[in-house]
């Protein structure tokens, strides 16, 4: 049946040889209403009010690309950033000290739960878990 692997973030973290430490802001559960959106708003569109992705500048959506294609990939096509997207590009930003492993873990259950549930075949990290099992 094969050999049982635990993936936490300490795996994470000791993968990436990074510590499992700084701020992370995640389990927002109304999207709409947060606080977050007025902070990240102001750091990413230098506005009050939500901005899409046409209104970035070009180096905030070179790096909301490289976010998207490699610390958190989004498994749709869609272009707008999410709300967690945002608030991790903010703390980037702002120079603000992130917990990636713990936004990457968390970022990769989701991401296969969703998988699960609408029956595709997309798992996220793959040359990070290829590191893991190795």
């Amino acid at each position: 049946m094969g050999i049982p692997v635990h993936i936490s973030e300490r795996v994470i973290a000791f993968i990436l040889k990074r510590p499992a430490h700084g701020t992370y802001k995640g389990g927002i559960k109304n999207v709409k209403y947060s606080p977050w959106n007025e902070i990240v708003n102001q750091s990413i569109f230098n506005n009050n009010v939500k901005g899409v992705y046409a209104d970035l500048g070009m180096e905030k959506r070179m790096m909301l690309k490289i976010q998207n294609a490699n610390l958190l990939p989004k498994g749709g096509g869609n272009d707008q950033p999410s709300l967690e997207h945002k608030i991790f590009l903010h703390l980037f930003i702002t120079r603000e000290y992130a917990n990636v492993p713990k936004y990457i873990f968390k970022h990769m259950i989701q991401q296969l739960r969703e998988s699960q549930e609408k029956n595709i075949c997309w798992i996220p990290y793959g040359r990070l878990l290829s590191e893991i099992f190795h």
